[in-house]
């Protein structure tokens, strides 16, 4: 294969934004209708619950918008049988007069309520929005850590984050479908109110078009779902010759020629299946309108010979025209927000059915029965092991150690030993799958775990660039609270950050994201003093670090340690880092293998053993030897 072919066929993932189009696809042009009353059910549940006022307006006026249509179609038959009567011209003008007058109160009342639902609608969409969104939020904050190492759960999470998007959507086009079908009812009304005869002549003269607009709507979601992997590979392609990230290597490795070859050969696929799509949609369209076409000859066969047989009025024949523009005016409307309405709606319900599968993950908000943890004295792990879902064999494996407040403690071990999981469970940011974890003799469970995690700070290897200022970057975690700027320079002093931060165009005020005005990149290095930074502010019983140092340089790395061993005696330090010769002094080190614990104790006593440290650092002390 070669790498042209290599790079395309692969299969990607399906992507949230083409889940509502796939499932339209897969339904068919009638299966449409069996979710439809489901939809409507939610869409005017969450208006009401978002603003039971606009809700209120928004359905009355448009339901009595669409009703004026019957009103106007029998006050505009009456002016035309007044015009179209026996007797002198300004008589007949005269006599139609009240019946303009209605017809004109009708038009204003119509636009007024439009201008009431539009008003209503506007003030509705920002409430919607942020009620969804709001309740999305709410759940994904506060679900356990482990809920994102379900695959299911991010799927589940990635298609739910579209729900305010899909319900402003779905209660948008619930009321747009409402306009349509009340205005194809009142439409109805006032044909069977002049002639029941030409009930079945309006239906003939706009059903076919109506299905053929769902037929080539489906069609379309048909084309979409099999242009899915196409289209998500143009998505990648599209970034990556056109974002900042990819665009240095972009350059390095002359990649133009290659990923435009790619873009004209995706696309070129794409664009023959689009022209494909388009004869498809206008043939359908063509028949729809062809047979449409016949119906509406019919109907004014039909009416001529009613006109003729003198079973209605010329007045008549001429409303029921008008009646037939309405109606296709409605029935298109409605086919449209159909297509619009299911599509979102399984967006919306991907929304509901999350946030019902996500109360597993979260927490029993007991915790005001709890009470608030002391000082750390003893911290003991005991027969503690943990499994993720997608792994044969535990991370952590039935590890049993004990720490004393005021010491200095290192896990080290290979990539994949279980430092950073065991460093998580001890942070309460993850539940053992076996043993427990005691504070001060009790389980971490037992305190309050608002109150614990203030007494812990946990460096991350893997920390969040945070878009906000450096100062507000160091207080992260105390924002609550009134951030002192001294505290936060002393902060940033032991990580060694305080001058780097001085550098910065604002100091301090300097916001760490380039893409708002006045922002600022920081490298790697500089990163990891902000967040080591942000550590030492907390100043908490027990600080976590993981891997702090390996993208600083010496000076910086140096500062860094010093400050993590002045903690010692003071308060607990659990160190992670694959530097071995910054663990020395460290009253306790643990060293894992494969999630199991395989030796412990200090520097001095792992040398004496010559075991699996001891190799691991004469490996690395090597590396300063001189060749």
């Amino acid at each position: 294969m070669s790498v042209t072919e290599e790079t395309v066929l692969p299969e990607l993932r399906n992507a949230w934004w083409e889940h509502g189009a796939r499932r339209r696809a897969e339904t068919g042009v009638f299966g449409v209708f069996a979710e439809l009353p489901q939809f409507v059910r939610q869409a005017v549940a969450l208006a009401w619950r978002a603003d039971k006022a606009r809700t209120s307006v928004v359905a009355g006026a448009t339901i009595a918008a669409g009703s004026m249509a019957t009103f106007g179609l029998l006050s505009t038959q009456r002016v035309l049988v007044e015009l179209f009567g026996a007797g002198p011209t300004p008589e007949r003008v005269e006599a139609a007069l009240p019946a303009l007058a209605v017809l004109a109160a009708v038009t204003a009342v119509r636009g007024g309520l439009g201008i009431a639902v539009g008003y209503a609608q506007n003030g509705l969409t920002p409430r919607v929005n942020q009620a969804a969104e709001r309740r999305l939020f709410e759940t994904t904050t506060a679900v356990r850590l482990d809920a994102f190492d379900a695959d299911a759960f991010a799927d589940d999470m990635e298609r739910a984050t579209r729900g305010s998007d899909a319900a402003n959507g779905l209660v948008s086009h619930t009321t747009n479908l409402l306009a349509g079908v009340v205005g194809l009812v009142a439409v109805a009304v006032a044909v069977v109110v002049i002639n029941p005869l030409l009930l079945l002549a309006l239906l003939v003269a706009t059903l076919p078009n109506g299905y053929a607009a769902l037929r080539a709507g489906h069609l379309r979601y048909a084309n979409f779902l099999a242009g899915s992997v196409r289209r998500r590979r143009l998505f990648v392609l599209e970034r990556q010759m056109a974002e900042r990230e990819s665009a240095p290597e972009l350059r390095t490795y002359g990649l133009r020629r290659f990923l435009l070859g790619q873009y004209d050969m995706v696309m070129g696929a794409q664009t023959t299946e689009e022209l494909k799509l388009a004869r498809r949609v206008t043939t359908t369209m063509s028949v729809g309108a062809v047979i449409s076409g016949i119906g509406l000859g019919g109907v004014w066969v039909l009416l001529g010979l009613l006109l003729a047989g003198g079973h209605i009025p010329l007045s008549a024949a001429v409303t029921c025209v008008v009646a037939v523009q309405a109606a296709q005016r409605s029935l298109t409307t409605v086919t449209l927000q159909l297509d619009f309405l299911f599509t979102n709606g399984q967006f919306f319900k991907e929304y509901v059915g999350f946030l019902d599968r996500a109360r597993e993950y979260i927490p029993d908000d007991d915790s005001g029965s709890r009470p608030e943890p002391p000082p750390l004295r003893r911290l003991d792990i005991s027969g503690v092991s943990l499994r993720y879902p997608d792994r044969d064999t535990p991370a952590v494996d039935d590890v049993t150690i004990s720490i004393t407040a005021g010491q200095t403690v290192a896990f080290v071990g290979e990539n994949g030993s279980g430092k950073s999981t065991l460093a998580a469970m001890i942070a309460a940011l993850r539940s053992p799958s076996d043993g427990m974890i005691e504070w001060n003799g009790r389980p971490l469970g037992a305190w309050d775990p608002e109150a614990l995690r203030h007494r812990i700070a946990v460096v991350l290897q893997e920390h969040h660039k945070w878009p906000y200022t450096a100062a507000t970057n160091i207080a992260m975690g105390d924002l609550d609270g009134d951030a002192e700027q001294t505290r936060i320079e002393t902060a940033a002093r032991k990580a060694a950050a305080h001058e780097t931060i001085l550098a910065l165009p604002h100091g301090y005020r300097t916001l760490l994201d380039r893409t708002f005005k006045e922002g600022h990149d920081l490298s790697g290095g500089q990163w990891q003093r902000i967040t080591a930074a942000r550590g030492f502010y907390r100043d908490a019983d027990l600080l976590i670090m993981d891997e702090p140092s390996s993208a600083l340089d010496p000076l910086a790395e140096d500062a860094l340690f010093q400050a993590i061993r002045g903690r010692q005696g003071s308060r607990t330090t659990i160190l992670i880092t694959h530097r071995l010769a910054n663990v020395i002094h460290a009253d306790q080190i643990f060293v894992l293998h494969d999630g199991v614990l395989v030796e412990r104790g200090s520097h001095a006593e792992l040398m004496a053993v010559d075991g699996r440290y001891a190799g691991l650092f004469r490996i690395q002390a090597a590396g300063y030897q001189p060749g």
